[in-house]
């Protein structure tokens, strides 16, 4: 991984997880002495951090930390859940029959660790099932635009609320976008990701 590209990711996530908050003026000088760095791959991070929204570059001023908003976030969710409802879509349309082998393969993971009430298995069966959606629409572009929103969603969230049937839940929305794959039904697919999105920001407490 090139130096700037690993920079940029470590600094992003810095950010994201508020080492850096909203204001904070970041130097070349103080990047270069934390991560041991020269200068060029630090101006090249912070040109990517600025491409993303995650500071501001000002003229003879420096960067500084832009943070989120609460309408940031809330801009992010909805951006999101129409990336998902897309992204659905469009991979039951195109999905292979490999591609669907690993969908199925991941949801059978997700009953088994739900019958074991493992729910940190289950996040991240639930991380790969999304991947694989992402996968299987055979679009690079919103695949990296869904992946970058996990991300930032992951870093922001400071809660959840998880009741005794939580897990049990969670894999009812799950199977009924499995069964729309399994039907080739792109309508209901549309439908079940809607739900599963809408539902999943009742539970978690986004700020």
């Amino acid at each position: 991984m090139p130096l700037s590209v690993e920079l940029f990711s470590k600094l992003k996530s810095d950010i994201l997880h508020q080492k850096y908050k909203q204001g904070y003026k970041l130097t070349e000088q103080d990047i270069c002495s934390v991560y041991n760095v020269s200068r060029t791959p630090v101006r090249e991070a912070f040109r990517r951090l600025e491409a993303e929204g995650l500071i501001e570059i000002s003229p003879n001023r420096g960067a500084y930390v832009l943070g989120f908003s609460a309408q940031d976030i809330s801009d992010i969710c909805e951006l999101r859940k129409s990336c998902e409802i897309q992204a659905v879509k469009w991979a039951i349309e195109r999905i292979t029959e490999e591609e669907f082998d690993a969908l199925e393969e991941t949801f059978e993971f997700m009953e088994f660790y739900t019958q074991k009430n493992d729910v940190d298995k289950m996040m991240k069966i639930n991380a790969n099932f999304h991947q694989h959606i992402y996968v299987a629409a055979h679009n690079r572009m919103l695949r990296n635009i869904l992946s970058s929103y996990r991300q930032y969603m992951e870093h922001m969230k400071k809660n959840t609320t998880q009741g005794e049937n939580h897990l049990s839940l969670l894999l009812q929305e799950h199977r009924a976008i499995y069964d729309a794959f399994r039907d080739k039904n792109v309508a209901l697919g549309a439908e079940a990701m809607e739900k599963h999105m809408d539902n999943s920001l009742e539970r978690w407490y986004i700020i």
